[in-house]
């Protein structure tokens, strides 16, 4: 899976939970969660566990608190995949 196809699975996973749709739309690596998204730190929690689940892979809570933008958790869930 190429970066671009896991932005997909990643916007898909954050849809329920966005709530600026105009900046969903205009998403890309540098789009900040909470910033640009207007997604609360709960629903962050939640986010990293669809993200989890989705890639098969264990964010630690030094991931968690880093993945703030898209980029940053492409980053974290490649990271994770190559530790595999």
């Amino acid at each position: 899976m190429d970066r671009a196809a896991r932005i997909e699975r990643l916007k898909t996973i954050v849809k329920p939970f966005v709530k600026n749709s105009e900046a969903f739309e205009n998403l890309d690596e540098n789009t900040d969660f909470i910033n640009d998204l207007n997604i609360n730190s709960a629903n962050l929690v939640d986010i990293v566990l669809d993200v989890e689940e989705a890639f098969h892979i264990e964010i630690d809570n030094q991931s968690m608190e880093k993945m703030l933008t898209i980029k940053a958790a492409l980053d974290i869930i490649e990271t994770k995949l190559n530790e595999k």
